[in-house]
Order: structure tokens, then sequence, then C-alpha cells
């Protein structure tokens, strides 16, 4: 037997010691650290076996402060998992968390019946492609926390991404197997600031130490906060197109709300806001043709006054779901929640940290132009019946960048039919995911991984195979 693998049997025994003794201290060694945070039975109302292994727990990325981000990490379902690609999942909000919703409600294995107790198994997790790695992020949402409560009413765009550049460096000390894996990141809606600029940093910082530390290879986006004017000009745009707002409120939309920052809008903005509620009535936007779901009347009000200020997500009945079981103290225990530090009560977003952010570009097409010439591959996708982020807004962002056509617009297609559209740029590809809202992989989940599998071999989106002719007899 080779003296690695007697060191990773050693490692391993010394983690049983660990898990025994201390649950949350750090082991020094990876190996045994990564012993610490395995997974090692069932998930509560798991009632199917899995052939990969999941990891959780935290990373701390400032000792001074104790922030502290938690982190859940699948492998993908392979012989070999660090063969396959390692993709980076990130929710937006701000203040929503990854494992609520990227891993619960849309490309993870492990999502939640609505009887809140039992799982069942994703048939088109993104698991079977890469290995996926999902952080509650920045400090204060879902089970991420800091020793220090300002943190939690500090935190903005600059520090989020300066906190995921810390986490990865050691997240790969700690799992150095994946350190020369492929690495990708993606996300949605205001992760559509964070993805662009975690990957800003991860380049600058290559840059600096002369050395891939990290081996991005590109990242994707969907349905993704980008531009503050295109965003909020593709807005009224697809509100007035699909019927939803009279053409009185679309031009006064479009007078007093243009160039209005889409967080801090004036009153006269605010005002005609509140006509245009009205006038869409009770349905849900981030999902137009979907119905929206009827829990309790409070929860609905919520969703409708935090609409035109992104600060809320796509909330189907799903949500309430992840709210009763990730409040479970055995599944709490069973994903290596400290005690001492776990949140009073469990949400699927942080309205504090949303209310409390303090810094937002009203632009982060500058990254794109900065990144694009570096040769990532930079892919953005959208579900074209969402009316928050609608399809409208990124191509007039995409266009704003003013990239040459390298392949015209075209039909994509999933077992014979329509799955979208596509374009592709010198430096970017977009797709238009048909039928899908706010959260792609959660209303077209086929379709979606498609278009992960797609994304991470680098090829274009499919073609209709040619049909076969057969002569009539």
């Amino acid at each position: 037997m080779a003296n690695s693998e007697w060191s990773q049997i050693f490692a391993i025994t010394l983690a049983t010691i660990f898990l025994c003794n201390n649950n949350f201290t750090f082991a020094t060694d990876p190996f045994v650290q990564q012993e610490q945070d395995r997974i090692d039975r069932p998930l509560p109302g798991q009632n199917f076996n899995i052939s990969f292994e999941h990891y959780s727990g935290y990373i701390t990325v400032n000792e001074d402060a104790g922030r502290n981000l938690f982190y859940w990490f699948i492998q993908a379902d392979h012989v070999d998992p660090t063969s396959m690609p390692l993709l980076l999942w990130l929710n937006g909000g701000p203040g929503c968390s990854s494992i609520a919703f990227g891993e619960a409600e849309e490309i993870g294995p492990f999502h939640i019946n609505s009887d809140s107790k039992t799982l069942y198994l994703n048939p088109y997790s993104w698991n079977q492609v890469a290995n996926i790695l999902y952080i509650d992020s920045p400090v204060g949402v879902g089970f991420s926390y800091s020793k220090n409560s300002s943190d939690i009413l500090t935190n903005g765009d600059k520090r989020t991404a300066e906190d995921n550049l810390i986490f990865l460096l050691k997240w790969f000390e700690r799992f150095p197997q994946y350190k020369n894996t492929d690495f990708f990141i993606s996300g949605e809606s205001y992760a559509g600031h964070y993805v662009p600029q975690l990957s800003q940093v991860i380049a600058k910082y290559n840059l600096e130490t002369k050395q891939d530390s990290i081996n991005l290879k590109g990242y994707m986006v969907g349905n993704a906060l980008t531009d503050d004017f295109s965003d909020q000009l593709g807005m009224f745009q697809f509100m007035w197109s699909s019927g939803m707002i009279s053409d009185q409120t679309f031009k006064l939309l479009n007078l007093l709300c243009d160039f209005q920052p889409v967080e801090h809008p004036s009153d006269s903005c605010d005002k005609i806001w509140d006509i245009a509620y009205e006038e869409m009535g009770d349905i849900d936007p981030y999902s137009i043709f979907t119905p929206p779901c009827h829990v309790n009347d409070n929860q609905l009000d919520k969703r409708k006054h935090s609409f035109g200020r992104l600060r809320s997500v796509y909330d189907p009945c799903t949500e309430k779901h992840s709210i009763i079981y990730f409040n479970r103290p055995e599944v709490q225990r069973a994903l290596h929640v400290d005690p001492d530090h776990k949140p009073d009560k469990w949400q699927t977003c942080s309205d504090v940290v949303g209310t409390n952010w303090k810094d937002s570009p009203t632009s982060v097409l500058n990254i794109y132009r900065e990144l694009i010439p570096t040769g990532l591959r930079i892919w953005i996708f959208s579900g074209n019946t969402d009316a928050v982020i609608p399809v409208a807004s990124t191509r007039y962002s995409i266009n704003a960048l003013k990239l040459p056509t390298l392949s015209p617009w075209r039909a994509w297609y999933d077992d014979g039919e329509v799955g979208g559209w596509t374009q592709e740029y010198a430096g970017l590809t977009f797709v238009n995911v048909r039928g899908a809202g706010h959260e792609v992989p959660l209303h077209r989940p086929k379709l979606a991984l498609t278009l992960i599998k797609a994304f991470l071999e680098g090829t274009s989106m499919p073609t209709l195979e040619p049909r076969t002719l057969t002569a009539a007899i």
C-alpha cells in the first residue's frame, strides 16, 4: 500500500476521534477535516440510496471578526468525482440562501416533499455532470454567521466577493484533491453581481500570485441583475408587451423611473409602481404563467411590495417546505450546523441582510468588458416568463457590450422540441429557456440540465436532429 494511502487512513482514524470529542474544532490535516465534514448517514427523511459523497461545514473567512461561511459540497455522481468539473452555485437576494434555493429546489439532488419531512432524489440534479459547491453568502444568510454582530449590518458587494475568495482558497486547502479540476461559477438573480465580481477577484488574485491558485475556467448567470438601466427598461417593456400594465402606466414608468437606481427609487417612481402592481393583479411576477402560492396573505403582500426592488425571490410553495425542513434540529445536526451559532429561526432569505446592504454598483458590464478578453467561458441564460429580470433586460445588457456575433439567433432543441433560443457572440453565449421563470432549473429542470451540460463542455446548444424519412408502404 502506498504511503499516501496509509496517511489518508491514519487521517480518517484521527477524524473519528474529532467527531466523537469536538464536532466544531477545525483540524489542521485536510483529510481529517474532510472526514469531520462528511455526512456519513442518510439525511432525515432520505428514504433512497445515493452513490456519491457529500460534506457540509464552515470555513472561517475572517479570524478577527469570526466570520464563518456555511457550505454544502455534493460530489459528482461519478466513479471518479475529481475527474469532473467543480461548480460553485450562488443565490442572490441579496440575502438569500444557496442551500434553500439552489440545492433544495433547483439544481441539487436533495429536494423536499410537500410533507416538509421527507426528501426525494431530483432526477435532473446537476451533480450528474459536476461536483456542486453551495455557499450561504454573505454572513447572516442561512447558516453562515459572524461572532461580530455588526457584520450582519455591513454586508455589501465588495466584502462579499473578498470573503468568497478567501473561502475558496481555504476550501481548496481542505479539499486539495479538487485543486486542479476545472472550476466554474454559476448563480441567478442578484448573483448577477456576485458571480462576475467573484470571477474578477479570482482573476486578479491569480495574476498577482502568478499562478492559477484557483483553476477558474468560466462563469454562467441566469436572470441576472446586470445593469440597472437595462434591467428597468426591459422590465417595463416586458410588463407592457405581456399585457400586464396599461399604455399610460408604461409611459409613466419610463418617464418617472428612468435612470432611477433600482434599489432606491424616487417617491414619484414609487407611486407609479403602486399603480403597476394594482394593474398586474395577484400574479407571481417571478413566473407570470404559474399560479402563486396561496399560503397566507402576508406572504403575498411581502412579495408584492418587494417587486421592483429585486429583494425577494420566486416563491412557489416549495419554499415553505424548506423553511420547515431546515428548522428541524435533527436536520441541522445532520448538516453539522454549529448549535452555538445557529440562527434563532432559519430563513430562506434574510431581510436584515437585504435591507442593510452597503454597496451595489449600478452596473457590472465593466467586469464583462474586463474579463471577456481573458478567454473565460461566459454564458448568460434567461427564463422567458420572468417579469422581474426578464429576457428583454438581459438582451439590452448584452447589446450594450457591442460584441460581434459569431452564430446568429436560432432555436435550440431538447428531445426534438424547442427548448429556447440562443445566440453566440465573441466571448459570450446567450441562452433563452422557453417557459422558465426566474428560477430556470425549478420550472424547466430537464432543459436546465441540457444547458449546464453544454456550458461545462463548451459546446453550442443542441440543434434539431435531422428527421429520418420513411418510405410509404
